[in-house]
């Protein structure tokens, strides 16, 4: 438990800057080729240094890992695979000896085939108290319930030997739980008793807006001849008004720790929401904490669109007391590199199909870092990110892992690219992700060896030398984190330029040409060289005024 006389402010979530871990991509203790706890524990001062305030770590339950761990078999305790709950215990202590909150993935739309209580669904039969603990329905029409489709490609509904379906929002092997049926509200009650209970100081929340459905099951509308997989007003799965009663009943939760020595227990939703009415909804005073911001994830490299969404973003979050959170990559999308080094309207689009300039976008990358640790709110890093990772687009066919790539027929390549574990040292591959020369579940690329953690931390001119610039200017201005911004008048087109009181400026060179800095103020940090006053193409500074 962190020491009371160093714990921060009760509200440290609302400025909070949070690195993710995905854990079998991130440090290998043992040298089997996948990440695990130790990994983390051993690599808690990097990340002391590195600056940040937590660490947000992706699902470290027991699962088959057949969606990276977010098809849960058991909730209360450590997959074997990256170690035990000794070994969890342990790390959150070091971590709050260093200074570091602790947040951990909950995943309560669905769970694994594997889980107990879904095998047992299986064998009681039509009817049971068993199968009410999920979606599971007969045939319509001789076909599946609903048209509904499932994220990862496909229909939603699996049929089963006796001719019932269950519903899957997700991967066939994620079952759907049934939040009408108060033995699933009250098993999650006790799962985030038991991880509080053992000093974790909060939780992300996948897919926050999907708990609850609508009991009717009506059928989505077609788009093209196909159900549509908007997230339109009204979809029957997705922002139904029942999951706000679920993350009411789990803030009063949290709340119990509140006078506690560490502090209060806090959430963070994940809710693919647009816009951002929708999202500031799930962040109301007495629902969760923050949410994560996906707008300005999806944002192009466009001054006008960028200016858009922070002011959307603040303006509605703020309009209900939250903070806003911001975001440029996570372990479900292309790492902003690569996104930045495309043109904006192909950004988005998978691995291999549009053209990407990594010098482009790496040069954009430093410049979006900056910008993002300069808005009000809090913050998140995702692993690699600190370093300039690109995505890997050209991972060999045969480890692809993303159960996209299965569910799309070979289509759909997934998340794959952005998972590939960090290169912490030397000149080839493993880069000491793990001890010994074995090779990690994802292949390195075998270029990397100027991108290792061992690398930019000897060159004061590195991505990763910014980010630790960044995050140590960050923790000292008191102009930055939680707060307001105030955009200053008659900037040219494709220039961002606000300040912060007191005395902080922020200027970002979106435009075709470079631009003169306003005279007399004293430069912080910029994210390319300056010469003469002038902020070169693509390119943010920090200014003292």
């Amino acid at each position: 438990m962190t020491d009371p006389e160093i714990r921060p402010a009760d509200d440290w979530w609302r400025s909070a800057v949070v690195y993710q871990v995905y854990p079998r991509s991130f440090a290998d203790a043992t040298g089997d080729g996948t990440g695990d706890v130790n990994g983390i524990r051993a690599r808690l001062p990097y990340l002391a240094e590195l600056g940040v305030d937590a660490i947000w770590i992706s699902p470290w339950y027991p699962s088959p890992l057949l969606d990276g761990g977010y098809d849960v078999a058991d909730y209360r305790d450590i997959n074997p695979e990256f170690g035990t709950l000794a070994d969890a215990d342990a790390l959150i202590a070091e971590a709050h000896a260093l200074g570091l909150r602790i947040l951990i993935d909950l995943v309560p739309n669905h769970c694994s085939w594997e889980h107990p209580w879904f095998k047992a669904a299986l064998a009681a039969g039509k009817g049971s108290d068993e199968r009410d603990l999920f979606w599971f329905r007969d045939s319509k029409d001789g076909g599946p319930p609903t048209n509904w489709p499932a994220a990862f490609g496909g229909g939603a509904w699996q049929q089963i030997e006796d001719g019932q379906w269950y519903l899957h929002l997700f991967d066939i092997s994620q079952p759907d739980w049934n939040w009408d049926n108060p033995k699933v509200i009250e098993e999650f009650d006790a799962i985030l008793r038991f991880w509080f209970d053992r000093g974790v100081d909060g939780f992300r929340i996948d897919v926050a807006d999907s708990m609850a459905k609508d009991p009717a099951l009506p059928d989505v509308p077609l788009h093209n001849g196909e159900p549509t997989r908007e997230k339109y007003v009204g979809n029957p799965f997705y922002d139904q008004p029942g999951v706000h009663t679920i993350h009411q009943r789990w803030r009063s939760i949290a709340d119990e720790y509140a006078d506690t020595p560490q502090g209060p227990r806090v959430f963070v939703a994940e809710a693919w929401l647009s816009p951002a009415e929708r999202l500031a909804q799930y962040v109301r005073p007495n629902e969760l904490h923050s949410a994560f911001n996906f707008d300005a994830l999806r944002a192009a490299w466009d001054a006008k669109e960028l200016r858009e969404v922070i002011d959307h973003t603040t303006d509605n979050l703020w309009a209900v007391g939250a903070p806003a959170t911001w975001v440029l990559s996570n372990h479900d999308t292309i790492r902003h590199r690569t996104r930045f080094g495309r043109d904006k309207r192909d950004a988005l689009e998978g691995a291999g199909v549009v053209p990407t300039d990594l010098a482009l976008g790496l040069r954009r990358a430093r410049a979006a870092a900056l910008l993002e640790l300069s808005l009000p709110g809090g913050a998140y890093i995702y692993q690699g990110d600190e370093l300039g990772l690109p995505e890997v687009e050209d991972l060999p066919e045969d480890v692809l892992d993303d159960p996209t790539w299965e569910r799309s027929g070979h289509t759909v390549r997934g998340r794959d690219g952005c998972r590939v574990p960090i290169p912490w040292s030397g000149s080839e591959p493993p880069y000491g992700f793990g001890p010994g020369t074995g090779q990690p579940w994802l292949p390195q690329p075998a270029d990397w060896s100027g991108l290792t953690a061992e690398a930019e931390a000897g060159d004061p001119d590195s991505h990763l030398s910014l980010y630790k610039a960044a995050l140590r200017i960050r923790r000292d201005h008191p102009a930055l984190g939680e707060g307001r911004l105030v955009w200053d008048a008659d900037t040219p087109d494709g220039i961002l330029s606000f300040t912060r009181e007191p005395g902080f400026r922020c200027v970002v060179n979106i435009s075709d040409t470079p631009v003169t800095l306003p005279p007399h103020q004293r430069v912080l940090l910029a994210s390319e060289p300056l010469a003469d006053g002038v902020l070169p193409v693509d390119t943010t500074v920090w200014l003292e005024v």
